[in-house]
């Protein structure tokens, strides 16, 4: 079987991003959602909008700290414009 390692992108209310990594996505979203991460329990709701997913824990943890960068944050802007653009913005 095949462990793959995950690097994410949450989305809050106000438009931030998130950035974080996982072995289990399903369950690190669900503890997101359900306000048991610290770091996000204060902007719910969030939501996945972005991941990908690795062989090596390591990639996975260099793209998360690319991902949070100044150049990986305008790459994920860029990459999911369409989808942020026909978002409606909370007022």
């Amino acid at each position: 079987m095949t462990i793959f390692f995950y690097t994410y992108v949450l989305l809050d209310i106000k438009f931030n991003f998130y950035v974080g990594y996982t072995e289990n996505l399903k369950n690190r979203v669900r503890e997101h959602k359900t306000g048991k991460v610290f770091a996000t329990k204060n902007k719910l709701p969030i939501e996945l909008i972005y991941c990908e997913a690795s062989l090596n824990k390591y990639d996975a943890l260099a793209r998360e700290k690319y991902l949070k960068s100044g150049p990986g944050k305008r790459y994920l802007r860029n990459r999911l414009k369409r989808f942020l653009i026909d978002r409606p913005r909370a007022s």
